[in-house]
C-alpha cells in the first residue's frame, strides 16, 4: 500500500483516467444518440461494465505483480525467512491487492457521475459485489504471479483473456440485443454473471438471474481459495 500511494499516478490515476476516456466516447457522445437499453439510458448502462472492466483486469495485475516482483528481485527470500505463516502472507498480498482494487473500482464510479447520471438501486449488493470480485481476481493473480516465471507470463491472461471476456460478456450491451443463437453461446461466458449481477445493483434489471451471478462469483472465490490452499499444502515454495 506504501508503495501505491507512492506511485498515484500509475496506481490510480492512469486507469482512472483511461475509463474515464469510455465515458467521454461511449458515454457522452455516442450515448447521447442511442436509445434506451432496459429501461435504461446507455451512458448510463455501460458504467457497470465499464468498472467491471477495470476492476477485473486491475485486481490480476496488481496481486500477480505484488508477488512477483519479490521472487523477480530476489527479495522474497526476506519474506521465506520471517517467521509468518502462508496465511499471513496471503492476507498481505492479496489484502493489498484487493484495497488498491477496490478504491479504483469506487473513484471510477465517482468519476462516472461527472459525466453521465446514474442511480444505485442496491448500494448494500454493489459493495458486496464490488468486494467480491475483487478478492476472488486478486486471488486468481496471487495464483498467476506464483505460477509465472517472467513477465509475459503475467500478461497473458489479463491481455489475452480476461479483456476479450470482459468486453463480450455485456460490457458495452445487454446480451438480449444478441441473435438467439449467441445468446446461449454468450452464457458460457463466466465473466457475463459478473456484469450482469452488478449492473442488477444498479439498476435492478439483468440478463441472468441475480441468484446465478452471486453463487458464480462464491464458486469462482471457493475455487481460487482452494487452489492456493493446495498450492501451500504441497509445498511448493514462494521461490525466486
Amino acid at each position: 500500500m506504501a508503495r501505491t500511494f507512492r506511485t498515484l499516478g500509475e496506481s490510480i490515476a492512469s486507469p482512472v483516467l483511461s475509463t474515464s476516456l469510455y465515458f467521454v466516447v461511449f458515454g457522452a457522445a455516442i450515448g447521447a444518440r442511442m436509445g434506451e437499453v432496459g429501461g435504461v439510458s446507455y451512458g448510463a448502462f455501460i458504467i457497470p461494465g465499464l468498472v467491471m472492466l477495470s476492476l477485473l483486469n486491475e485486481s490480476i495485475s496488481n496481486a500477480s505483480f505484488g508477488i512477483y516482483m519479490p521472487k523477480w528481485a530476489g527479495t522474497i527470500y526476506e519474506l521465506l525467512s520471517a517467521p509468518v505463516s502462508f496465511i499471513e502472507v496471503l492476507l498481505g498480498y492479496v489484502g493489498a491487492a484487493v484495497t488498491k482494487s477496490v478504491l479504483l473500482g469506487l473513484l471510477i464510479l465517482a468519476t462516472a457521475r461527472l459525466f453521465v447520471p446514474y442511480e444505485i438501486a442496491h448500494p448494500l449488493w454493489m459493495l458486496a459485489f464490488l468486494l467480491l470480485t475483487a478478492i476472488s481476481f486478486c486471488l486468481f493473480g496471487f495464483i498467476i504471479g506464483l505460477w509465472a516465471d517472467d513477465f509475459q507470463k503475467l500478461q497473458v491472461i489479463p491481455l489475452m483473456v480476461m479483456t476479450p471476456l470482459t468486453f463480450l460478456g455485456g460490457a458495452f450491451y445487454s446480451i438480449d440485443m444478441l441473435p438467439p443463437v449467441w445468446q446461449k453461446i454468450t452464457l458460457f461466458n463466466p465473466v457475463v454473471y459478473l456484469i450482469s449481477g452488478f449492473r442488477w445493483s444498479f439498476y435492478g434489471v439483468a440478463d441472468v438471474n441475480v441468484a446465478v451471478s452471486v453463487a458464480a462469483i462464491l464458486g469462482f472465490l471457493a475455487l481460487c481459495l482452494a487452489v492456493v490452499w493446495w498450492i501451500f499444502r504441497s509445498g511448493w515454495k514462494l521461490k525466486a
